[in-house]
């Protein structure tokens, strides 16, 4: 009889896809074991505050990931798959992150309602985060941004009823749900640098248990990239109280962090680069992030 494996996941399209992709993976590299897919509906899916009553309004980390690490503790799952933007980014010793996949496309991208050529500039963009705001300020000064929620479907139906001249949507989520013939443009990670940890997912499991099956989806790169913008976002607070960015790429055996920080209230906007080596990733990243943070 063969050993089951059980991956937890969020009930959206989006989510069962990207599962579905390491599931797949593993059980192509395993065929001694079985693979299995539970789905949940979680906080973040049923029961979010509304914007105005939320102590972010474009966004709280932790509220999809709360029923799956409650099933992991439980052993109804053995592996609880997240989109790496939505974990909260201070580690939980009891249940950490066992494994990081190959990154998918960390850009942004815009989508146009169907059928339209161009902005209606009468209409607000679209986003769901700080961070994306602050960046569509500066690439598109003097259009209005207002948040959007929803899973991708429900935004774009939002988004072609009229709504709204655009939305502002993460490409890897896109093209994972087969939609990414809807972007009308990708942005370049300079020109708005990407979530800390977008395009990577994670593989959450408990602590002291054997995962080396999820070696068919490990990616070193991407944990040492994840390692560098999660380390930067932390320093920072985690996101939680001031809208931050970050982008890590390995080229040629170095690490590049490209990070932004900024503070609305004290009209703070500050982005800034470290360089060095993979192994100092953490280290790299908490003092770019100091550094912007003093203003050095």
């Amino acid at each position: 009889m063969k050993r089951v494996i059980r991956f937890g996941s969020r009930k959206s399209a989006l989510a069962v896809a990207q599962t579905r992709i390491l599931m797949d993976a593993v059980a192509a590299a395993h065929p001694e074991l079985e693979v299995e897919l539970v789905t949940m509906t979680t906080t973040g899916d049923v029961n979010m505050k509304p914007f105005s009553e939320a102590s972010d309004k474009f966004g709280i980390k932790g509220l999809f990931t709360q029923e799956l690490e409650e099933a992991l503790k439980s052993g109804e799952i053995d592996v609880a798959v997240h989109s790496l933007k939505d974990v909260p980014m201070y580690p939980n010793d009891e249940l950490p992150i066992v494994a990081y996949s190959a990154r998918g496309d960390a850009r942004d991208a815009l989508v146009l309602p169907e059928g339209a050529g161009e902005m209606d500039e009468n209409l607000p963009l679209g986003c769901s985060s700080a961070r994306r705001r602050i960046q569509l300020a500066k690439l598109f000064p003097g259009m209005r941004v207002e948040p959007v929620r929803g899973n991708v479907n429900t935004r774009l139906r939002k988004l072609d009823e009229g709504q709204f001249s655009a939305l502002v949507l993460a490409a890897a989520g896109l093209q994972r749900v087969g939609l990414g013939e809807r972007i009308s443009r990708y942005f370049l990670t300079d020109e708005m640098i990407p979530a800390p940890g977008q395009g990577i997912l994670a593989c959450q499991g408990r602590a002291g248990e054997s995962y080396e099956y999820l070696d068919a989806v490990r990616c070193e790169a991407a944990a040492c990239c994840a390692r560098a913008e999660r380390g930067f976002s932390a320093e920072l607070g985690g996101g939680c109280t001031a809208p931050v960015g970050a982008y890590a790429e390995i080229i040629d055996g170095e690490l590049t962090l490209h990070g932004f920080y900024a503070d609305e209230a004290e009209g703070i906007y500050r982005e800034g680069r470290a360089c060095g080596r993979p192994d100092d990733a953490e280290e790299l990243a908490r003092g770019l992030a100091r550094r912007l943070r003093e203003g050095k």
